[in-house]
Order: structure tokens, then C-alpha cells, then sequence
């Protein structure tokens, strides 16, 4: 008798479980529940689920064998069905569990993102940076970081979010509507969420869904499409997916408490590994497992994640030299081959497109396909590098920042800053040309055999002196080519516009900066006065490419006399007011070149 009553209440709870109301971590006696399932209330009733759930398992754990009939058939659902069948052979298909490293997998990891001298200093940086999002509203979009160190991760993470939030509404406003409706405290119309850019108008639900599907996205761009790897604690299990908000807080809390890693058997210990091959089974574990990843260990996790979803020994085939460290010193700054594996899934070092033959058969390895999201580079202005047009030119407007020591964001929210006016299509197919030509590694200048096949392919007629004077020294320099063009007339294949009318644009951009800083303008009122506000930094940016003038005027910002000013008899145009300058204004210009910023306030950081 006590046999079947038990296995009734496993049958019950095994019901009830796959219930969607979320568990309540205050318990009660069943056998009073039960006796007072017929005026219980709703609270009641979850609760009296939850305890049946809790004492079928207690008993299951007592005493395994009577957990099971006799006859080792599963257990029969009311409609005779087996219970569950079918879900557990779609999960069995959906996620193959590892569990855990082996020791040796885990000190590879160890070594191949922190090496063998890591100091403690870093150590603690990627130990206590969370995948959060802003409490200000106006900044709520954006995921804080407290430190340098993990900007990298934070910052491609943000820029998929950004993608799903700008230009993924309709999905995301489905996936909230599909919620229990008490995860949801405010709604709005499709059109205000299309319209506005109000970015304080997203809800949580709504960030949440982006940030699940933006994870989801990036582990499965590391795993070919094939897999998702999803790294948690050991410690914490699968018991905080179904808690509720301050049960889990509690579970967390206990599970970090004293937990650092100061070695490869430190990661050994508190690694939990979960094989994923579908989106939707992936998504569902993040889902569940976002607390772990909002917690302090959020970034580092997922950055495992990532490296185990492409698989150790790929990422170390993408990498030019694997010797040295993904994380990399003095500072621990996520390395250009982290940012790269989290926007085209591939660890590559460079930023160029495709491979450079170095001869001999070896060659440096670049981004080989368009992507999502891009990256621009303060680097790239400074001639140390040159970003190709890949990820210069993503498929969305949104863009990861690089400057020497931080990653940011840029983005705009209008698609068609990405269209090419007359004057862009003909540069990017010379430039495209040029690139082409040029071994130098990105220093910008290209050899004269190599420099007859650019004119060849993009129909540039030369007069004979200025053809012999521009390959005059055996090498041609882009800026002195492009000086040429310029200057050379469009019927000859160059850009000499009369009008001067030709690569005239304007538009917005948006500069987002997760470190928190005080913001005076963002303070609030207390009895003691005004007290500034602690948020990351959003800029708005006013960007025109103005009509073309020459480089020189460009640079030193010339005004022409007035009476000649936009005149067409002189050729030439009124240079604008001079712009404010910031060094993203200098990030800015490697996309659109001769871009003029303004922005109201402060100017936009990107350190």
C-alpha cells in the first residue's frame, strides 16, 4: 500500500513538472496540501506541486528500487503512453551531456586562454565580470563592465544583442507574448517597438530573449552550425533552471562563495560541460542557465563555452602562433583571435579578408567570409593594420570598436548608412583592387607590376607623366594613389567632381560604452542634493561625409574665401566647420572616409 502511494505521487509530480508555473522555495506539508486541494489557491496549488515534486524525489532517493515497477517497464502516462518518451528521445538526439573535462582537457584550456605565468590580477578580472545589463533606463541595452579584461567578450555579445533588438523585433515581441504573463510587467504596441528609439522602451523579457538568442547564435557560429557547448558550474547543477528569482540567488551565492580559479585543477573541479545540436535545445539550457552567466563567473563561461563549441585543436589551427596566451599580458585583454572567434567563429589573428601568401607556404590568416556584426579599429588609422571589407561592411549596421586597450560598441539603427552612393562604389572597387595587390601585411602600398593590374581592372586612364611619376620610386603608396584619383577627371576613371555633390551623406551613429562612469547629466535628487548617476556611456553621433575636397584641406581644415565658396566656375566647394574630434571620430573615418562628427556633451570614449 505505502509502495503505491508512493509511486502515485512520483507519477503526480512527474506531471506536474512539466508544468510551466515556477517553483516557490517555501515548502509545506503534502499530505495538508492534498487535504485541501479543493480550496486551495493558485499560490496554494504551486506550492502543493512543488512539494510533491520535493517528497517524490526524497523517497525515490531512499529507496531507488521502488521507484520502478517491478517488471522494469517504464512508467505509463494516464493516456497509457509511455511517460515522457518522447521527450526523452528528443532530448537524447538534442544534447549530448560531457558532463565535464577530462584533467587533461582542462589544463589544454587552462594554458591555451591564460598560459603558464598568469598573475592572480588577471586571474580576478575574468572571475568577476557578469553578463549584465544596465539598471539606468536610458542605457538599459547595454551590458555593464566593472573592469578592463573582459570588454572583448562583453562587447561582441552586446553588439549580437543589439542585432536582435534593432532588427529583430517582430521575433522578439512573439517569444514575450508567449511568456507566462507574469514575467512580463509592461507591454507595448509593435509600432512604438519598431519606431521608437527610446532605448529605455525594452522590457526585461525582451532583453533577455535577445541576449538567449544572441549566446545561442555566437556558440553555434564557433561550432560550424553543427554544436553548441555550454559551460557551467559544476557546483549549481540543473536545480536553479526551475527556482525561483531569490532561490536562485541563494543557489548562486552558496556555489561562488570561496570559489576562485587560480589553476588549470581549479577549472577541472568547477566545470560542468553540456553538448548542444540543435538552436532550440541550446537555447532553452541558456535560458535556464542565465542567472550562472549574469553571476560573476558570466563571461569567463562564456568564453569557454565559445573555445569548446569550436573545439581546441581548430582553434588553435586558426591561430597564426597557438604558443602564445588568448588572454594576453600585461593587462589581460581579450586578444584580437577571442573578438574574431565570437564574430565569424573561426580564432583567427588578423582582420584582413580572406589569407596573405607569405611565400614558402606560409601565410597569415584573416576573416574569410561577410559577417553579422563587424569590427572597426583604432589601429587601422594608425597604419597598423588594415580591417577588411568583411568585417568593415557586416551584414547589420553594428559594429565592435578596438582601440589599444577596450572594446566598445558602435551602431546605427537605420540600415541604409550601409548603401553606397556613386562616388563609395567606385572607391571600395578600387580599394578592393589595391588590397589585392597589396603583400605588405596592410602597410598600404603595393608593387608597380601589381599596380598596372589595379588600373587595368578598374578602368583608370593615366596621362604617361603622371603614370611615370607615381612609379617613379618601384613601389606605389595608397595615399599618394588616391591623391591621383582625386585629382584625375571621371572620364578617365577618376573622382574630380565639378559639383561636388557626389559623396554627400548624413546620418546617425550610436556609441556605446559599458565601463560605468559618473554621468552628471544622469544624476538624481536626494535630501542631500544632486548625486551623479553610475552608468555606461551612450553617445549619439551626427556623421556627414561631406562633399569631396582635397586631403590637404581635409586635414588642416582650410576655409576657402568666401566668394568662391561652392561656386561652380571655381571647382571647388566650402569646406564644412571644422568637426569635433574624439578617437572614434579617427575609428569612424576607416569606414566612411572624411566623415564629420558632432555630438552634444561629453565627447565618446573608447577606453
Amino acid at each position: 500500500m505505502a509502495d503505491q502511494q508512493e509511486e502515485e505521487d512520483l507519477r503526480l509530480a512527474l506531471r506536474m513538472s512539466m508544468q510551466s508555473s515556477p517553483p516557490d522555495p517555501k515548502r509545506s506539508k503534502p499530505e495538508e496540501a492534498e487535504n485541501s486541494a479543493t480550496t486551495m489557491t493558485p499560490e496554494e496549488n504551486r506550492r502543493l506541486q512543488r512539494e510533491l515534486m520535493a517528497t517524490a524525489a526524497e523517497k525515490r532517493m531512499l529507496t531507488p528500487a521502488k521507484s520502478v515497477p517491478a517488471s522494469g517497464s517504464p512508467l505509463k502516462s494516464d493516456s497509457g503512453g509511455d511517460l515522457g518518451k518522447k521527450e526523452m528521445e528528443t532530448e537524447a538526439k538534442e544534447v549530448n551531456l560531457g558532463n565535464e573535462l577530462s584533467e587533461e582537457e582542462a589544463y589544454q584550456l587552462f594554458f591555451m586562454v591564460f598560459g603558464s605565468s598568469v598573475s592572480k590580477d588577471i586571474l580576478a578580472q575574468w572571475s568577476n565580470q557578469g553578463i549584465r545589463f544596465s539598471p539606468d533606463p536610458e542605457t538599459s541595452m547595454i551590458l555593464v563592465q566593472h573592469e578592463g579584461g573582459p570588454c572583448g567578450v562583453l562587447a561582441a555579445i552586446q553588439a549580437f544583442v543589439l542585432k536582435h533588438l534593432l532588427f529583430f523585433r517582430d521575433e522578439l515581441v512573439k517569444a514575450e507574448q508567449s511568456m507566462p504573463q507574469n514575467l512580463s510587467s509592461r507591454r507595448f504596441s509593435k509600432n512604438q517597438y519598431v519606431a521608437s528609439n527610446d532605448f529605455a522602451v525594452f522590457t526585461e523579457n525582451a532583453k533577455t530573449r535577445a541576449l538567449v538568442e544572441s549566446m545561442a547564435e555566437i556558440l553555434f557560429l564557433c561550432g560550424n552550425d553543427k554544436r553548441a557547448v555550454i559551460a557551467t558550474l559544476s557546483s549549481i547543477g540543473d536545480g536553479v533552471g526551475g527556482s525561483d528569482d531569490s532561490l536562485k540567488d541563494v543557489i548562486i551565492a552558496q556555489a561562488l562563495e570561496n570559489l576562485s580559479i587560480e589553476s588549470a585543477s581549479d577549472l577541472h573541479k568547477i566545470l560542468r560541460v553540456d553538448t548542444y545540436t540543435t538552436p532550440a535545445s541550446a537555447s532553452k539550457r541558456l535560458e535556464a542557465m542565465i542567472p550562472i552567466f549574469q553571476s560573476r563567473m558570466g563571461a569567463l563561461l562564456f568564453l569557454i563555452s565559445a573555445l569548446l563549441s569550436r573545439g581546441m585543436d581548430s582553434v588553435q589551427a586558426d591561430r597564426d602562433d597557438p604558443s602564445f596566451p588568448l588572454v594576453t599580458a600585461p593587462f589581460g585583454h581579450a586578444s584580437q583571435e577571442i573578438v574574431n572567434l565570437l564574430l565569424c567563429g573561426q580564432a583567427v589573428p588578423n582582420v584582413f579578408d580572406g589569407r596573405m601568401d607569405l611565400g614558402g607556404g606560409m601565410f597569415l590568416k584573416g576573416v574569410t567570409a561577410n559577417v553579422e556584426v563587424g569590427f572597426l579599429t583604432l589601429l587601422e588609422s594608425l597604419n597598423f593594420c588594415k580591417v577588411g571589407q568583411n568585417l568593415k561592411c557586416p551584414k547589420w549596421p553594428i559594429w565592435v570598436v578596438g582601440s589599444e586597450s577596450h572594446y566598445t560598441v558602435l551602431f546605427a539603427l537605420d540600415t541604409a548608412v550601409q548603401d553606397e552612393n556613386e562616388l563609395e562604389e567606385r572607391e571600395s572597387h578600387i580599394r578592393k583592387a589595391f588590397d589585392a595587390q597589396d603583400q605588405s601585411g596592410g602597410g598600404g602600398f603595393i608593387s608597380v607590376e601589381g599596380f598596372h593590374q589595379v588600373l587595368g581592372e578598374t578602368n583608370i586612364f593615366l596621362p604617361s607623366e603622371k603614370l611615370d611619376s607615381i612609379c617613379s620610386s618601384g613601389f606605389i603608396v595608397w595615399s599618394e594613389f588616391w591623391q591621383v584619383i582625386l585629382d584625375l577627371d571621371k572620364s578617365l576613371g577618376g573622382l574630380k567632381d565639378s559639383t561636388g555633390q557626389m559623396g554627400q551623406k548624413v546620418f546617425d551613429l550610436y556609441h556605446f560604452n559599458g565601463i560605468a562612469k559618473s554621468d552628471l547629466n544622469g544624476s538624481y535628487s536626494s535630501s542631500r542634493g544632486e548625486t551623479p548617476m553610475q552608468r555606461p556611456r551612450l553617445t549619439k553621433l551626427r556623421v556627414s561625409v561631406p562633399p569631396r575636397w582635397t586631403p590637404e584641406e581635409f586635414m588642416t581644415d582650410v576655409a576657402l574665401p568666401s566668394d568662391s565658396a561652392g561656386t561652380e566656375s571655381s571647382g571647388t566647394v566650402a569646406i564644412p566647420e571644422p568637426c569635433q574630434h574624439a578617437p572614434l571620430v579617427d575609428c569612424i573615418r576607416t569606414r566612411w572616409p572624411r566623415a564629420v562628427c558632432n555630438w552634444v556633451g561629453e565627447p565618446p570614449s573608447i577606453v
